[in-house]
């Protein structure tokens, strides 16, 4: 007799700032031809009162949070829930203003998994209202052709789905990093422990085409988390090589004096302040990124 289908659970973080776009996801996971078993709504600083209990017929958990614990550490509260429940196998997330565009994406993920015991993580392709997917929204170096499915070592934070035996192994999101690069350490924990990435470009997550880079903030943490990231996941030889490739790209990058100066601060923040704990990943890992086409290092 063949395993149960593996169990679909959702996690969505909102500050309830974009209530409209929230209604139209909650409504487009409703219309999956594959029901969740549990779908979690973390509030970060907000109360969730707007949202009705039983919206939508969703088997709905609201967890308003007093305080706002950024992108991982909502995520966490809500897959904690679900793990400690034992609530499903697999766990979609969601950025509060995506759409599932088509009906059948629980039933392509949960297929998928079933499929492949060593499946860790999903990345969906994300996409704007025109179908278009940006270069920097495509998780390979190689960025000219989305539709090109296959392993990869990374994966978008915006849409995918996670395998809870996985979590249960490698652990969760680093909640300190509060935004940014909390993909690429989950991503790396996940492979070294022998666990799989695959990138489905048929499975599309509709979101809007906005520039995080807008804010200061966003310069000064993905610059400090891109410290800690190497410090705590990388072989000691390989951390000033990381350091300097990307310390170069980002002074090519950045036009304006003020991301430079946020830049900067971050990555002496990230050298300066306490990063967590170090798990360095092994060589083999390091061989297997480079085999995917993409190392460490880049």
């Amino acid at each position: 007799m063949p395993p149960p289908l593996p169990r679909i659970g959702v996690v969505i973080v909102t500050m309830g700032t974009r209530p409209r776009e929230l209604a139209a996801l909650l409504a487009s996971v409703a219309r999956q031809d594959v029901p969740a078993t549990r779908v979690v709504l973390v509030g970060n600083a907000t109360p969730l009162t707007d949202i009705p209990d039983d919206a939508w017929g969703l088997p709905l958990t609201k967890l308003p949070l007093t305080e706002n614990l950024g992108c991982p550490g909502g995520r966490n509260v809500g897959l904690t829930l679900l793990r400690d429940a034992d609530a499903c196998d697999v766990v979609v997330e969601l950025d509060d203003d995506g759409l599932l565009i088509a009906d059948d994406v629980f039933r392509t993920v949960r297929q998928r998994y079933a499929r492949d015991p060593a499946l860790g993580v999903i990345g969906f392709r994300v996409a704007d209202e025109h179908g278009h997917t940006e270069r920097r929204w495509v998780p390979r170096l190689r960025a000219g052709d989305p539709l090109r499915g296959g392993p990869v070592t990374a994966f978008l934070g915006g849409g995918h789905a996670l395998s809870m035996p996985m979590l249960r192994e490698i652990g969760l999101w680093p909640a300190e990093f509060f935004f940014g690069h909390e993909e690429s350490d989950l991503a790396w924990r996940a492979l070294d422990a022998g666990w799989s990435i695959h990138y489905a470009p048929d499975l599309v997550l509709q979101h809007p085409r906005t520039s995080p880079a807008r804010h200061a903030v966003y310069h000064r943490n993905t610059a400090r988390n891109r410290v800690w990231l190497a410090r705590r996941r990388l072989p000691a030889v390989l951390i000033p090589a990381h350091l300097a490739l990307w310390t170069l790209l980002m002074t090519a990058r950045l036009r304006s004096p003020s991301a430079l100066k946020a830049w900067w601060g971050g990555f002496f923040e990230g050298l300066c302040t306490p990063c967590g704990p170090r798990g360095p990943m092994a060589w083999r890992t390091v061989w297997r990124m480079t085999r995917l086409g993409r190392p460490p290092v880049v």
